[in-house]
């Protein structure tokens, strides 16, 4: 599982012959984070639209020039956050699906892990989420968790777990859906503490959809 987006994270070849990077890009790269660290600090704090770049630069101790030597705009920032949590996701995923595990089992993992994640840094996520909606991402950006769910649907299809009549980038777009309809509620609540609601909510959601709201005889 999950072949499509371990290809999209791996976009350059191995290369064992790679020379140790130098103290110049060793620095460049330590800059970068020191920045994306302090941007997301102050999103958290009090919101990004409230966060300046000049603030950005402040907490990081840099001058405001170095800031845009490593992001072009702060709009950025929002990119390389959703890029690395996609990267975690995966990671965690492919560490977590036994090679045996079924499709139904690999849904509910899916959304525990999900759960687990936005709860581990509720108030970093719910910061960047807000940011992410009003940067209109939601309507530009590929929809890759509803990839991940119907690469699953599939592989659920082809063993005969699932029914063979079911469209899975389908049934992906409405796991997704569900997924982020939760996770706007959530977030919406004032305090929330990370108590495992959200994990238990989402995996209520993907059990209704599992098994239908149909009265059974």
């Amino acid at each position: 599982m999950l072949h499509v987006q371990e290809e999209e994270m791996n976009t350059s070849p191995p290369d064992s012959k790679t020379q140790p990077l130098g103290r110049r890009e060793r620095n460049k790269i330590k800059i970068k984070e020191r920045l994306y660290t302090a941007a997301l600090e102050l999103f958290a704090e009090q919101g990004y639209e409230q966060t300046s770049v000049d603030e950005i630069a402040e907490r990081a101790d840099v001058a405001r020039g170095t800031f845009f030597n490593h992001f072009q705009r702060k709009e950025d920032l929002i990119s390389t956050w959703g890029e690395r949590r996609r990267e975690r996701l995966v990671a965690i995923m492919t560490d977590a699906f036994p090679d045996q595990a079924g499709a139904v089992d690999s849904l509910r993992r899916c959304m525990a892990i999900l759960g687990r994640i936005n709860e581990e840094e509720h108030e970093r996520a719910a910061a960047m989420l807000i940011a992410w909606v009003k940067a209109g991402r939601p309507l530009t950006e590929e929809p890759y968790v509803a990839e991940l769910f119907a690469e699953i649907i599939e592989e659920g299809r082809k063993n005969g777990e699932l029914r063979s009549d079911i469209l899975p980038q389908q049934v992906g777009n409405v796991l997704r859906d569900i997924y982020l309809g939760t996770l706007y509620r959530w977030f919406r609540e004032v305090e929330v503490e990370p108590n495992g609601r959200l994990e238990q909510e989402l995996l209520q959601a993907l059990e209704l959809l599992l098994n239908g709201i149909t009265a059974r005889a």
